[in-house]
């Protein structure tokens, strides 16, 4: 159930109360795709540095290791010894991402596995199923996630299928969450939005999912080509058409810059593998803009990655260590960066729902987006 508890403009601040604990959003979740955070991160990690939700991939969870396999350890939280909620992505996007490995039917898809060719199929029914053999708090309805550059025609009979498609979705979750033998009979779905950059077909979609009176409510389909305008101009249009009273998800989004500005309008719930792909290249996150630990400039700096922040790498090491186990291939540097980057991302929404509690999202927007050095977050 999600609770409102304030607003301040566009800006929501709630809790959202799971089988798994209570979140507080707007919030950001950390990207586990297989069950572990890329950078040797361990779930006593993701506590110290404040995650509240983790998230995993379906598509890939099925293909490696199983989520039967998983079924029969007693479901992902028993798995990874995580017992937060956790998220699983239906694996649309990544079954659609392989555009030359799959054909799309009104039943769902036919594709090939990245790792090893064989041939799959899924639809809502199958992507329900996994993701009740897993046990995630939150399950993510299977839909097609065209690209943002593709014809109108084709926007619409994609949207249209994935209407169909979470009606089916719903179904099957329905009667997955009343078997005697199901990992979590509380499993949450959200349905996600589509339309491209069509604001109208936007629109209509939203209005169409809404009356299915879902958990919550994501907007998919942004960061895959478009411009940050064209993303915020289609916030602006659409998230007024979802239900207030429920989540609001903006998937794949973003940067620390994307994420303020989707909060400005409405949005509460976040993921992204900046952090922590970033990381592993050594590129951090500060209130300044964005680091590249790799540069000479580092080399004999004792400074912190940013001074004040208390991760578990600004409190013990310095720019120079870190930037010297990177040199030397080292995985703690890697994961100091990677830890760093999370915490940053975790204590920004702690900030965000700070400043939405005392109504001043508008002055610490503007304050903290000044402090970048572009909206953009150029490397220095």
């Amino acid at each position: 159930m999600y609770k409102l508890l304030t607003k301040d403009g566009m800006a929501k601040r709630g809790e959202f109360e799971t089988v798994h604990g209570t979140i507080q959003t707007p919030v950001f979740m950390n990207v586990g795709t297989v069950g572990a955070i890329k950078g040797a991160v361990s779930t006593d990690d993701l506590r110290t540095i404040g995650t509240q939700v983790e998230l995993s991939n379906t598509y890939h969870l099925h293909v490696r290791t199983g989520d039967k396999l998983i079924k029969q350890f007693g479901g992902l939280h028993k798995f990874m010894g995580w017992d937060k909620p956790i998220l699983t992505d239906s694996g649309g996007f990544q079954v659609f991402s392989l555009s030359g490995l799959r054909k799309i039917k009104e039943e769902g898809v036919y594709f090939q596995s990245h790792i090893d060719g064989h041939h799959i199929f899924m639809g809502p029914e199958e992507s329900m199923q996994i993701q009740s053999n897993l046990g995630s708090t939150i399950a993510m309805a299977f839909d097609e996630c065209p690209s943002s550059r593709a014809d109108r025609t084709y926007i619409q009979n994609s949207v249209d299928r994935t209407t169909r498609w979470l009606e089916r979705c719903k179904r099957k979750m329905q009667e997955l969450n009343s078997l005697p033998d199901t990992v979590n009979p509380h499993q949450m779905l959200f349905g996600i939005n589509q339309g491209g950059i069509f604001a109208d077909i936007r629109i209509e979609h939203a209005k169409r999912i809404s009356e299915l009176d879902l958990d919550g409510y994501a907007v998919g389909g942004l960061a895959v080509g478009e411009t940050h305008d064209e993303m915020y101009y289609i916030l602006d249009e659409v998230v007024p058409y979802l239900p207030e009273n429920k989540p609001t998800y903006l998937m794949g989004v973003g940067t620390p810059a994307n994420i303020i500005e989707a909060v400005d309008r409405g949005i509460d719930f976040f993921d992204c593998v900046y952090p922590s792909r970033n990381g592993r290249h050594g590129h951090v996150y500060t209130h300044h803009g964005k680091l590249n630990l790799f540069n000479k400039k580092f080399e004999l700096d004792p400074r912190p990655i940013e001074e004040g922040c208390q991760c578990p790498a600004c409190r013990t090491y310095s720019r120079a260590y870190i930037r010297h186990l990177l040199k030397a291939k080292e995985m703690l540097g890697m994961r100091l960066c990677v830890l760093h980057n999370l915490y940053f991302y975790n204590h920004l929404m702690e900030e965000i729902r700070g400043a939405i509690d005392e109504h001043r999202y508008k002055e610490f927007k503007k304050t903290t987006l000044e402090g970048f050095l572009t909206p953009e977050e150029e490397y220095r």
